[in-house]
């Protein structure tokens, strides 16, 4: 049995301050001001001296860490996420892979999760291979660019039948309704994205009886709205604020090149708190930063100064979501972690509860992860 002692604990909208949480092998045993929570003799104590302990963040978007592709050194990427609290990962494959590349990223991280090694991987989020070629970083590197063949994709489906979690497409793309019907077919919970897309509002509805739910990095790489010269159109961006359905990501840098401050704002107001989603969307690419940019420490960019995800850690995102938006850290934890789990299903993640498994983290008032505890285990 493990106690956290003078705890400010992090529930779904309020905070428990000076609160006790109990922690019985990987669950949550019980939780409250610490007062009526009585502590077991023997138990091992943890204090978290008056800061913040809320529930393990959960990154559904990301291909790298500590500039370190994930398929290549899962284990690394493993540890250097529960640094920073992310107690659970959806590994992003991107389109830059051809058919063996993914194949061969599954059997990495697979492996080392096999091996014990890759404790918070949650599953994979599949950005790709099916995107508009006119969109995103290293288009030149899209090996995907050409006709939607069945023989060319049903062997990916099948590896990651048992593991993906988030399926992306550009809806607008020819022979897409196939690849959804077989990854539908294979994989009947798989939660669909719309991502690095010029579909039309229509094209994007389409796929929401299909479980279209999610908005990848919201407001990047997606179509355009102009209409007539002087008439404002709508586009990917337009629908997705239209439909409650649908969860928008958002990636929070800190000086707001990915989304303005403002729009964060904006995209949080017409949302709402239930449907937005922080992620990190760490990237490996090392072209050159463009004129102006220099500050812009925490973004990546491509060799045609196109913006290649960030160098971000969830926690991070987080506290630059507080700056931009003047969100609380309770709607911190909301969108680093209860959506996250929300959106995929998670049981017994992103809160704090009795029973709930007890990956937990302890922050100060800006973000900074003190302690990370996974399945009640101090990492």
């Amino acid at each position: 049995m493990k106690a956290i002692i003078n705890a400010t604990i992090v529930m779904k909208d309020y905070l428990i301050p000076d609160g006790t949480i109990l922690i019985d092998n990987a669950n949550i045993k019980k939780f409250g001001k610490s007062k009526d929570v009585c502590i077991p003799q023997g138990a091992d104590i943890i204090d978290a001296e008056g800061l913040y302990v809320g529930p393990g963040l959960i990154d559904i978007h990301t291909h790298a860490q500590d500039n370190e592709w994930i398929f290549e050194n899962p284990k690394h990427t493993s540890s250097h996420m529960f640094l920073h609290g992310v107690t659970g990962v959806l590994p992003a494959l991107y389109n830059n892979l051809n058919k063996d590349a993914y194949i061969n990223a599954v059997d990495n991280i697979l492996s080392a999760c096999d091996e014990g090694c890759f404790d918070n991987f949650l599953g994979f989020y599949m950005e790709g291979p099916y995107l508009s070629p006119n969109f995103g970083c290293e288009r030149d590197k899209n090996v995907w660019k050409d006709a939607i063949k069945r023989e060319e994709y049903i062997e990916i489906v099948e590896k990651v039948k048992d593991t993906a979690k988030v399926w992306c497409i550009a809806p607008e793309r020819e022979g897409i309704e196939e690849f959804v019907r077989d990854v539908k077919e294979k994989i009947p919970n798989i939660v669909f994205a719309v991502a690095h897309s010029e579909a039309t509002p229509q094209q994007v509805e389409k796929y929401i009886p299909w479980g279209l739910k999610i908005a990848t990095h919201h407001t990047n790489a997606t179509g355009t709205i102009e209409h007539y010269s002087e008439c404002r159109g709508v586009c990917v961006d337009e629908a997705v604020n239209y439909n409650k359905e649908i969860y928008a990501e958002i990636i929070s840098d800190r000086m707001g090149i990915h989304v303005v401050p403002y729009m964060q704002r904006l995209v949080r107001k017409i949302k709402g708190d239930d449907r937005v989603i922080l992620i990190s969307d760490q990237f490996v690419c090392d072209g050159p930063i463009p004129l102006g940019f220099e500050e812009a420490t925490d973004i990546h960019f491509d060799n045609s100064g196109e913006i290649a995800g960030s160098g971000l850690t969830l926690d991070v995102a987080c506290y630059n979501f507080m700056i931009h938006t003047g969100c609380s850290i309770v709607d911190a934890f909301r969108f680093g972690s209860l959506n996250p789990a929300r959106v995929l299903n998670l049981a017994g993640l992103g809160y704090i509860d009795e029973g709930n498994t007890a990956n937990l983290i302890i922050v100060d008032d800006k973000f900074n992860v003190k302690k990370t505890i996974f399945k009640g285990e101090v990492k």
